[in-house]
């Protein structure tokens, strides 16, 4: 990945400027402006008097100046994404290992009653994955009427930050690890605990199926989850790690980001009603019944692998709720939570006031809470709106990450990685134990384990449940699209707020009634605490689900801060107010200034 540490030294190393009344200082704020450098300054004589100007007049100094800086800011920051390198781009190598493709994805392709793929299919798969042409992507043969997602899309190139070539991230796990066995017992318990109360998820549980989890991942060889003191804890339990990519190691750099293992697992910016102007965004969700199951008779199984529409829909609960449990963070997630950056950039920015409580923010107006070098905390004369650094302008830059973020994310996944989906997964799991097929090299750790066995009781066959009766989307589970795009929102979000600001009076859902809240006493909360877990609970959350690995979320986080840090990165180049930069802590706990 790109070396933030240089960021500012490279920018100072730019190609100097073409026009020569501009130079690198005036147009990047320095002591000057490109404005003026044309008209002077630090007498008012040099400036002449406002005049009308006809249609057809000579352009004001002025304007020629400001396009001036316009065309050499494009230029300098195009030079310098241009001089990043491509990254280095390892994969697990089952795609080549099995010429069957049972370690790669290939669902909404034909397959036969095993489950495996149709090889002319595959190829024409293949083949537009290697030459990223929109008419070898035409000509894939589809199993049934769902069709793959945007492929194309990932090729478009984004004005803001990185191209995806230069983002870097771990290979993911093989299909026969022991790494990879671990995360299938990880999800097959989080399906088996998705109607236990999150509050349960706690050192002091007695929730026996909490400790039972507990304790079979505590016996894994190679689990990547956070622990204390060396252990897998009720507490740690299907929280959240990053994964960054580590040239001296092959198996990547993981660690867990700061505050996501303190206090509620829901981020208090789920947990509160939004103000939105003269309207409000309930923080209510609507949810799923637990016979909300797909996806374990093995027809309906292979009838989604090979594209088919659902048959069966979702049953919903009658009676909206607060998230407090896994499959309410599911559902919420399931159609991309579009209010996730909006919700937490209007709880930031808007004050708190007036009698009801849905129409105010989370601090005072005289505590701002926008982050301390923010440059109009310090004019005396002006504030931030819509041009620059205003609510309406935070909300712009997170829509551009939200596709940018995107766009690196389905890149990985179509044109390098092509990783199996946990659902396929559990299909040959099912061959293997059902059926006895012997050539599916699943890991022990998995075909033995406790969540395995307990699977099957409860469903009837080895398939691993989903809440979705699509299942997951048509394209390859790494890395995850969602926890990037979360991973860059919170990015985004601690450049423009202060992330040590205390959040006062958290809350979590009360166990016992989760149409209501009640209040959380513990250590203290923090905006950017809480924003890290605003980016795992949008990622981990498709976990949740059935649809993800733990490994699909956790390189994800890297790779969606390294987006939302190139975007920075240009966009600090564009802005002419004079301020120090945007500074903030990274999900490795290191602090970047930009």
């Amino acid at each position: 990945m790109y070396d933030h540490s240089k960021s500012n030294a490279a920018d100072k190393q730019s190609a100097a400027s073409s026009h020569p009344r501009l130079t690198r200082r005036t147009l990047l704020g320095g002591a000057g402006t490109a404005v003026g450098a044309v008209l002077g300054s630090g007498s008012a004589s040099v400036i002449a008097p406002a005049a009308a100007q006809s249609a057809t007049g000579e352009p004001r100094s002025l304007d020629t100046a400001f396009k001036a800086r316009a065309f050499e800011v494009r230029e300098i920051c195009a030079s310098n994404n241009g001089k990043i390198p491509i990254a280095p781009h390892p994969t697990n190598g089952d795609e080549a290992r099995y010429a069957n493709k049972i370690g790669s994805d290939t669902r909404g392709l034909a397959h036969d009653k095993r489950g495996e793929v149709e090889q002319s299919a595959w190829q024409a798969l293949y083949t537009a994955s290697q030459s990223g042409d929109p008419a070898d992507f035409e000509k894939i043969p589809l199993g049934g009427t769902r069709k793959i997602v945007n492929p194309i899309g990932t090729l478009a190139v984004s004005l803001s930050g990185m191209n995806p070539t230069q983002i870097a991230i771990p290979p993911a796990p093989a299909l026969a690890s022991a790494e990879r066995g671990g995360e299938a017992v990880e999800v097959y318990w989080q399906a088996l605990l998705r109607d236990v109360p999150l509050t349960e998820l706690r050192d002091d549980t007695a929730n026996r199926d909490v400790l039972a989890a507990v304790e079979e991942i505590n016996k894994l060889s190679d689990f990547r989850g956070p622990k204390a003191g060396g252990r897998v804890t009720p507490g740690t339990l299907f929280r959240a790690n990053a994964l960054y990519f580590d040239a001296a190691d092959p198996e990547g750099r993981s660690v867990t980001p700061p505050g996501v293992l303190d206090g509620p697992f829901i981020s208090q910016f789920l947990l509160r009603d939004v103000p939105y102007g003269s309207q409000w965004i309930g923080a209510h969700v609507r949810t799923t019944v637990p016979a909300s199951e797909f996806n374990t008779d093995y027809e309906e199984w292979l009838a989604i692998q090979n594209g088919a529409a659902p048959k069966r829909q979702l049953q919903f609960d009658a009676t909206p709720r607060y998230i407090a449990t896994g499959r309410d963070l599911a559902e919420y997630i399931r159609t991309g939570g579009p209010a996730l950056g909006w919700a937490a950039a209007l709880l930031l920015a808007t004050p708190v006031g007036g009698p009801d409580p849905r129409y105010s923010g989370m601090y005072p107006p005289a505590e701002a809470v926008t982050y301390p070098s923010n440059p109009y905390r310090k004019s005396k004369t002006q504030v931030p709106a819509g041009a620059t650094f205003g609510l309406p302008y935070i909300q712009a830059v997170l829509a551009m990450g939200i596709s940018n973020s995107t766009r690196s994310a389905y890149w990985q996944k179509y044109f390098v990685h092509r990783a199996v989906r946990p659902e396929a997964y559990g299909g040959l799991a099912h061959h293997r134990l059902a059926n006895g097929v012997s050539d599916y090299p699943l890991h022990d750790s998995f075909l033995k384990s406790e969540a395995l066995s307990r699977s099957k009781g409860k469903y009837g066959t080895y398939l691993l449940s989903q809440t979705y009766p699509e299942a997951a989307p048509l394209h390859s589970t790494y890395p995850g699209g969602a926890t990037a795009v979360g991973a860059v929102t919170a990015t985004l979000l601690k450049a423009f707020f202060d992330e040590s600001r205390v959040i006062a009076n958290p809350v979590q859902p009360d166990p016992a009634d989760p149409t209501r809240l009640v209040p959380y006493s513990g250590p203290p909360l923090t905006v950017g605490s809480e924003l890290n877990k605003l980016a795992v609970n949008f990622g981990f959350g498709r976990n949740w689900a059935g649809i993800h690995w733990r490994s699909d979320a956790s390189a994800s986080m890297a790779l969606g801060e390294e987006v939302g840090i190139g975007m920075l990165r240009d966009e600090r180049t564009t802005l002419r107010e004079p301020f120090d930069g945007f500074a903030f802590t990274r999900f490795d706990g290191s602090r970047v200034t930009i």
